[in-house]
């Protein structure tokens, strides 16, 4: 019997074809990635559901806008306040002056949208509840990924929380001001008096500095916003006759 051990088989190199076959296909890899892509809206959506439901009886008090001005600044004043805080004008003014068929619709206003399609503007159709979503879950911006974003959130938003809660939250982490969030500390700031004991005209000047309120101030109207806070009390008169604030006060 020979002494010599057998020799270890040399294992046989792998062809450059044969080499590429192991390697992941662009589609086995598109489907891992889809797969992950799912998984990752899945989990954002069970986040949003969850902070969605918590929101009911958890104020947020802080977001990320807010967040974004207190650093920026370094601190922002802001008082969060219940419904039954705040006078039923201010409520009656903001809605008159931002979503005058907030009651009517369930997040989105079709016929503002029409006619802000059909007069080109760029802006103008936007609810309290898709400022709210915005506000409190999302950024701040016109990138067409948070539009999209807030378009699929709002209808959450309406269907989760009440009309009276919806408001309540936009009354609440709205900017007033430069470095102010909220009736309650605009209500400090501009008249000195807390947001339950504001006047009808008061109320209406705070709803009116809303579409800019790094340059608008209610104690320092400018003959446009002098009209209108006019338009917005008489338009928070008129929802309130005609039963479009109804969702909110009751």
């Amino acid at each position: 019997m020979s002494d010599t051990a057998p020799k270890p088989r040399r294992r046989r190199k792998k062809t450059a074809p044969e080499a590429a076959q192991d390697l992941p296909s662009w589609g086995m890899i598109a489907r891992r990635a889809g797969r992950l892509a799912l998984r990752g809206f899945g989990a954002a959506v069970m986040v949003f559901l969850v902070l969605l439901i918590l929101g009911t009886f958890i104020n947020p008090r802080l977001t990320p806008y807010i967040l974004a001005e207190r650093f920026r600044q370094g601190g922002v004043a802001r008082t969060w306040v219940s419904m039954d805080q705040i006078a039923p004008e201010m409520a009656r003014s903001v809605v008159a002056a931002e979503d005058a068929n907030f009651c009517n619709h369930w997040g989105f206003d079709v016929r503002a949208i029409r006619m802000a399609i059909d007069t080109g503007a760029g802006h103008g159709a936007s609810t309290i509840s898709q400022q709210v979503t915005k506000n409190v879950f999302l950024w701040q911006g016109h990138s067409w990924v948070r539009k999209a974003l807030e378009a699929m959130m709002t209808p959450g938003v309406e269907l989760v929380w009440s009309k009276r809660r919806i408001l309540e939250v936009y009354l609440n982490v709205a900017e007033t001001g430069p470095g102010l969030f909220g009736v309650e500390a605009a209500a400090q700031r501009y008249f000195k008096v807390p947001a339950s004991r504001l006047t009808p005209d008061q109320a209406a000047r705070i709803a009116a500095v809303l579409p800019d309120p790094k340059g608008r101030n209610p104690t320092r109207p400018t003959g446009f916003m002098r009209e209108r806070a006019a338009q917005i009390r008489s338009g928070a008169d008129t929802i309130e006759v005609d039963g479009r604030a109804a969702c909110f006060e009751h």
